[in-house]
């Protein structure tokens, strides 16, 4: 038996097929086949019911996979801790940023992150908040950057930084500062389910989807509001880093005590690296306009 034929079996459960397992494994179907059959005779159980289609685990072949996954995540858990023995800022990042954070925060750190180490690769992907979680669960990701709190058992968080939420596109209010209770629901744009920042939205204005509108737009992407706001097509709700080159006259603050939201890195409870995650937090920190390391926590708006 080797982690070899470990990763096999945990491939063809994954893709339910010998063919494109061996695709993921850069292996021939043949060598993949012939390996797994090893294993099956060394263990002395069908690991795979190869009458099925498609392809399925035994109900031992089931228990044997799960096995398999632990072992594979000890086994990278000990080259992580070797390495860590070294104290170098060296290897792979795998980094998960949710869309509302990305193009706002990356552009921030990146460049001297890569100039300071330049032996880490960054490997960043943007996607939601759940995928992010279920990533850093089964070990797809090391470090994600989102909006927290989010209560999830084995999940620590590490705040970085407050960000402040603004009203944006109401040119015709008169007030300085503006209470949830304000806002024209009529015309509140909106990003489509899936985003956190949708849901602390709704928290805010305390709604449950109660809008009316001859014109119903969700969008997957901050930008686009902005650009319907700018048409005067309605208003949206901004975080703070995402104010950056907007006509700051359409900008308004909402009154004290003013909501934020937490953004933080977040990892695996059982994530090693400590010195790659201390070292993202410093370069991050470092990065932030004075203004946002100067905000308060007093009202984190729930997601």
């Amino acid at each position: 038996m080797n982690f070899q034929q470990l990763e096999y079996i945990i491939e063809v459960e994954r893709t339910r097929h010998f063919a494109e397992a061996a695709k993921k494994c850069f292996v021939t179907q043949p060598t993949l086949s012939m390996m797994i059959k090893k294993l099956e005779q060394e263990l002395g159980v069908m690991i795979f019911d190869r009458k099925q289609k498609p392809i399925a685990p035994t109900p031992q072949g089931k228990k044997i996979i799960e096995q398999a996954k632990i072992i594979l995540k000890q086994k990278n858990q000990l080259l992580e801790t070797v390495q860590q023995e070294k104290e170098t800022i060296t290897g792979d990042l795998r980094l998960g940023i949710i869309p509302t954070i990305a193009p706002y925060l990356i552009p921030l750190f990146i460049n001297s992150f890569t100039t300071k180490y330049p032996s880490v690769n960054i490997i960043a992907e943007e996607i939601n908040t759940s995928f992010i979680i279920e990533k850093l669960k089964n070990g797809h990701l090391d470090i994600g950057i989102l909006a927290t709190p989010l209560e999830e058992t084995n999940i620590e968080e590490i705040p970085i930084f407050y960000e402040e939420f603004f009203l944006y596109g109401a040119t015709d209010f008169e007030k300085e500062f503006i209470l949830p209770e304000d806002i024209n629901l009529n015309q509140l744009l909106l990003l489509e389910e899936g985003h956190c920042l949708r849901s602390q939205v709704l928290n805010l204005c305390h709604l449950k989807e109660k809008l009316k509108s001859n014109f119903s737009y969700k969008s997957g992407s901050l930008e686009t509001l902005k650009r319907l706001v700018e048409k005067n097509q309605g208003i949206t709700i901004l975080p703070e880093l995402a104010t950056k080159g907007i006509d700051k006259k359409r900008i308004i603050q909402f009154k004290q005590p003013r909501p934020v939201r937490e953004v933080s890195l977040v990892v695996h409870k059982s994530y090693i690296k400590k010195k790659m995650l201390d070292t993202l937090y410093e370069e991050i920190t470092k990065s932030l306009p004075k203004k946002l390391k100067e905000n308060s926590k007093k009202f984190v708006v729930k997601i």
